[in-house]
């Protein structure tokens, strides 16, 4: 089946990497940067942007994709744009889910950086542009796991997908919504065939960053 491209089965998998991947690359663009903010900074209401923060890796996506519906659906804020049931509603949705989830790690191991390297480097004159490369070099095993976080969150996920994309063939299909509808309907060899697939997607990224984890550990231990 997964040979011959029988019941779109490719078409299903490029439409889940084509937006789970633009939702990653949107969460790791909002949530590095605040993520460090909230890791690194010390200001009013931090604790309560963690626990927040936090929190939301827990968001359930059946919740997530409930609000964005309502906020896309034809008498939301935003019914004016057309969006619900489209590719980009759930871009959306997933970047919801996402945001937090790269946000809280990439918190954690900005955080998690020694303090009196940064004093150092601040008193050897380093400038905030200086010290924030310094303090993400340092994190950046965690960086890597807010990457793999952030979309492992998502390529998993299906109430979100299905509630705000609305499953359409061709167009809004992903694998886990795909799985569901196939397994609803007692076609168990599709449904079989994208597990197949997703597993080794997941398999593939988290092969790839634990390799740039040892490499970058080796590099570390030899010396830089």
């Amino acid at each position: 089946m997964l040979a011959s491209g029988a019941v779109g089965v490719w078409e299903i998998v490029w439409a889940s990497i084509v937006l789970s991947g633009s939702a990653t690359l949107l969460a790791l663009l909002i949530g590095l940067p605040v993520g460090y903010i909230v890791g690194a900074k010390r200001f009013i209401g931090r604790r309560a942007a963690l626990i927040i923060f936090n929190a939301g890796m827990g968001l359930p996506p059946t919740v997530v994709g409930l609000v964005v519906a309502m906020t896309l659906s034809r008498r939301g804020p935003l019914g004016f744009m057309g969006l619900l049931y489209t590719r980009p509603a759930v871009v959306i949705a997933q970047l919801v889910i996402a945001v937090p989830v790269v946000i809280a790690i990439t918190a954690a191991a900005v955080a998690s950086v020694p303090r009196e390297l940064v004093s150092q480097a601040r008193s050897l004159g380093a400038g905030r542009l200086r010290l924030g490369v310094l303090t993400l070099s340092e994190a950046r095993m965690g960086l890597l796991a807010a990457v793999a976080g952030g979309f492992g969150s998502i390529i998993s996920e299906v109430g979100a997908a299905s509630m705000v994309g609305g499953n359409l063939e061709g167009d809004t299909r992903v694998m886990t919504t795909a799985m569901m509808l196939f397994s609803r309907q007692g076609q168990y060899g599709p449904a079989l065939a994208l597990a197949v697939v997703l597993m080794a997607i997941v398999i593939f990224v988290n092969v790839v960053l634990t390799g740039l984890q040892t490499s970058a550990e080796r590099w570390e231990r030899d010396g830089g």
